[in-house]
């Protein structure tokens, strides 16, 4: 029987990972720790009962550190996934995303977890005039929050080189879902999208829309992740986590108008400070030497959430 830690495990795609590790290994032992600052216990409502969960800060090293003990396999999820907000709040950001990895990685060396499997950011790689993007392209972040995620990826060979832990980081595509809060300012694109289309309101974008993402349904990312703690043998440290399609924001918002049934003009905004231009992963490696096969597409999932959403969205 396998230990998992999953931190962040009550957010977005910490819950759904959960539900990933219980449907593929039914009699393991799943501890969760989240400080459920952007987290909700209510991700984690009907699988409550299947994990241990541990409301500590990644922060706080003494007390996380006890409950990586015994631990097989370490999924790293814990964040304060934004650009936008790391640019206005860059203090809380750096100590969850730097702090927290660092003591994170420590604890599990400490324990001697065999895997560490951390999730890391596209947007490390920043604009490039290059796509798709591939691992063994230079970084150039833009934001707090990019350059921090990258850090973690730098952390985790750190700890791979010196100690023989074993590391992997999955750079995620702008991954979206069940699950992804769509009230906060900072939401992902899709959730605010799917939460305008069902109360029929104009949807924000800001730049001109024409702007790309390579767009990554949330099971795709369960899937990889799932790949990366199950393959034997890791070569390197970074694999991207997309799906090597990419799809402007305009087009988005008129595949959602299609499935919701609504025609709505979007209102457009200035372009926001941090943000890339064009974004597509390169999947060649993750295929390779994860075993990676993304099932789901754009519309695929676009289906599957926007159901999720107005089955959710009220309560």
């Amino acid at each position: 029987m396998k230990t998992f830690l999953v931190t962040g495990g009550a957010g977005f795609i910490g819950s759904n990972l959960i539900r990933g590790l219980i449907q593929s290994f039914p009699s393991s032992e799943i501890r969760v720790i989240d400080n459920l600052i952007t987290g909700k216990l209510e991700n984690l409502k009907e699988i409550r009962h299947k994990i241990k969960f541990y409301k500590k800060d990644l922060c706080n090293y003494r007390q996380i550190a006890p409950i990586f003990k015994g631990v097989d396999i370490v999924f790293h999820e814990a964040a304060i996934p934004s650009v936008s907000r790391s640019i206005i709040e860059p203090e809380p950001s750096h100590e969850s995303n730097i702090d927290g990895t660092f003591n994170a990685l420590l604890a599990s060396h400490k324990a001697g977890v065999k895997r560490f499997i951390y999730a890391a950011s596209s947007s490390a790689y920043g604009d490039t005039s290059t796509l798709p993007k591939h691992e063994n392209m230079s970084s150039f972040p833009k934001s707090p929050y990019a350059l921090q995620k990258l850090v973690g990826e730098q952390y985790c060979d750190i700890f791979k080189k010196v100690y023989g832990m074993e590391t992997v980081a999955l750079r995620y595509f702008n991954v979206f879902g069940p699950r992804q809060n769509p009230f906060s300012p900072y939401s992902g694109v899709i959730s605010v999208f799917i939460k305008a289309a069902l109360k029929k309101h104009a949807p924000t974008i800001f730049g001109d829309g024409q702007q790309t993402r390579d767009f990554t349904f949330v099971k795709n990312i369960v899937a990889l992740n799932i790949n990366a703690a199950t393959t034997k043998k890791i070569s390197r440290t970074v694999y991207n986590a997309g799906t090597g399609q990419r799809y402007s924001l305009n087009a988005v918002w008129k595949h959602i108008q299609k499935i919701t049934n609504v025609s709505i003009a979007p209102k457009y905004r200035p372009a926001r400070a941090g943000d890339i231009r064009d974004s597509q992963a390169d999947i060649t490696l993750a295929k390779k030497e994860l075993g990676y096969k993304p099932s789901f597409g754009l519309e695929d999932g676009l289906q599957f959430t926007y159901k999720w959403y107005q089955e959710n969205l009220k309560k």
